[in-house]
């Protein structure tokens, strides 16, 4: 039932002509039947009537058997698509601390093989439809040729049925664990792809994870699918032995028992013989329908089918974007967040946080590994919010109605960032231009040009990447950057140029930037130092850079922090311009 709600919501129109696509031609199949019926024990030549209506049944069961069919593969198209980018836009509703929980493998699994199945499910719907149609058609005209056996082959119908039904039920728990088993491949599917190095490096390590982590969760899926696939195949064959039955009993008991007319024994035996076929390919869909449940019901525990999951309401696509005019003040007002850390076997306490920040202000977020800086930094950002204490943006109270807006005033790289391979967001007047002065200034025009916003590759070295990474949160202009580590994989060179110009560039256009950093060399170059320790803000002052008065914060920092220091380097052009302008 499960696959029907759905079928229903998506596309009732769809559900509706499909159902009387399906009864004419099941409607055609029991003429076809009782037409054959007739030639066969008429006497003589078969008039032009019988001939005609034959050909007219026939061409009508022709007819709207492909009408459901073409309905129904423009629908199951049509819905794999909608489908998907439902998914998708649930993603991005789904709160990041929920995605992280549920993990990759499950969010894949759920927009493939969930997707897969459910699709096959709805091309298998005309086969069904037409396949019941013409049970339905045929018991009309067994029923016409005589109720009483008609009652005696539901008897047997309903028997067949209970005992279908209780030969697959344990099918389904079976259909259930190899899906939960396909998270599991999925999560060493991952592995490989991403750690592909690692494994061509260690022979041992290869030889643990084909053997036994991926040898097992394949076992795993092909024992509980073969498992649920056996009893499907006993279930339909047992069917088909009653139906047997049902065949035998009319041809050698039915006679004895009742006076009944030659052509009625025909027509039961012919009608019969011609039901099994359509009997076969109504329980063989029903192993698909399984499948497809299956799949339903685990998008829907996910969280990803169901709008109720989401509380980021205006993170949609169509969402206005851009970055929040006139920016001021960012406030973190006893601000906490935790969550389990399951290698540590302990709960993370963060907080409680108070901080403020300003336009034309460079901060320098430090502390040692473990201490909650990355988490801090998506709590500010808001990716996650907070479990207590309030963020106000220019005095405003920041909660689930207004948090994606907030989020817009971020320009961010993080150390586990992804690049995408165009300019996201509207088109800009002179966007191509600008980015092609920022690829020659970082040194990328010789590997990257743009195009209409596309840039031609993104098949660079980590350095390279973490630049044009850059490049795109420059382009994006918004009041507040905050950069993760950004240093961390770059040459002295462009490590230098980074602390030195383009961080003092940003806090003389009057923007916020937040530095997480273990670079103590340019530690001078802060306006404020804060140090995170276990959680705790154990340092909050200010630094080499700072200003005297407190309320600017647009005074150069000392000489050391202006220049880039020139080291020599083999693998690098001359060094970078002096400085990316906006």
């Amino acid at each position: 039932m499960t696959l029907l709600r759905f079928l229903v919501r998506y596309s009732p129109r769809m559900v509706i002509w499909t159902s009387i696509a399906a009864l004419l031609s099941g409607a055609c199949n029991a003429g076809l039947i009782a037409m054959i019926n007739s030639a066969l024990n008429h006497r003589g030549d078969p008039g032009m009537v019988l001939i005609a209506g034959f050909a007219a049944l026939g061409l009508g069961r022709i007819l709207t058997n492909a009408l459901a069919q073409i309905t129904l593969a423009h629908f199951s198209q049509a819905t794999t698509a909608r489908l998907r980018q439902d998914l998708v836009r649930k993603i991005l509703a789904v709160p990041l601390r929920q995605l992280e929980e549920l993990g990759t493998p499950k969010l894949m699994v759920a927009l493939t093989e969930d997707i897969l199945e459910i699709t096959q499910a709805t091309l298998s719907i005309p086969i069904f439809a037409v396949n019941f149609a013409v049970l339905l058609g045929g018991a009309v005209y067994l029923a016409w040729l005589s109720l009483p056996v008609l009652g005696a082959m539901v008897v047997f119908a309903v028997a067949g049925a209970i005992s279908y039904r209780m030969m697959i039920r344990s099918g389904f728990g079976h259909l259930t664990a190899a899906r939960e088993g396909q998270d599991r491949l999925f999560r060493h599917f991952r592995a490989l792809t991403e750690g592909i190095k690692e494994l061509k490096l260690h022979r041992a390590r290869r030889s643990v994870f084909l053997e036994e982590d991926v040898a097992s969760a394949a076992a795993v899926c092909q024992k509980h699918n073969v498992a649920a696939e056996l009893r499907f195949i006993i279930a339909q064959n047992w069917n088909q032995l009653l139906f047997l039955v049902v065949i035998g009993r009319i041809l050698f008991l039915l006679p004895r028992m009742e006076n009944i007319s030659r052509e009625a024994l025909t027509g039961y035996i012919i009608g019969t013989l011609y039901l099994m076929g359509p009997l076969a390919g109504l329980l063989g869909s029903l192993f698909v329908f399984s499948r497809a449940n299956v799949s339903l019901r685990k998008v829907e525990q996910l969280g990803l089918a169901l709008s109720a999951h989401a509380n980021d309401t205006r993170a949609g696509p169509h969402a206005p974007a851009g970055p929040v005019a006139g920016f001021e003040t960012l406030e973190l007002a006893a601000v906490t967040h935790h969550y389990y850390r399951e290698r540590e076997d302990d709960n993370f306490m963060l907080g409680p946080i108070d901080l403020t920040f300003r336009p034309g202000e460079l901060v320098f977020l430090i502390g040692g590994n473990g201490s909650g800086k990355s988490t801090l930094a998506k709590v500010i950002t808001g990716l996650y919010p907070p479990a207590g204490g309030e963020i106000r943006l220019n005095g405003r109270l920041i909660d689930d109605q207004n948090r994606d807006d907030y989020r817009q005033t971020f320009s961010t790289v993080f150390s586990d960032y992804f690049l995408f391979d165009r300019i996201v967001g509207g088109p800009r007047p002179g966007a191509d231009g600008r980015a092609r002065g920022y690829l020659e200034r970082l040194h990328l025009d010789h590997k990257v040009s743009i195009e209409e916003g596309v840039f031609s590759t993104t098949q660079l070295s980590s350095g390279q990447r973490k630049r044009l990474a850059l490049l795109c949160a420059y382009l994006e202009d918004r009041p507040f950057y905050l950069f993760d580590e950004w240093a961390s994989d770059q040459d002295p060179l462009f490590k230098d140029v980074f602390y030195t110009q383009l961080l003092p560039e940003l806090r003389s256009r009057d923007k916020a930037v937040l530095g997480i950093t273990h670079d103590d060399r340019y530690f001078p170059c802060a306006d404020r130092l804060v140090r995170l320790d276990y959680g705790k803000i154990t340092r909050d002052s200010p630094g080499a850079a700072a200003p005297r008065s407190p309320t600017r914060f647009r005074r150069q920092a000392p000489s050391r922090c202006r220049r880039a220091r020139p080291t020599p380097h083999s693998s690098n052009r001359s060094p970078p311009r002096a400085r990316i302008a906006h």
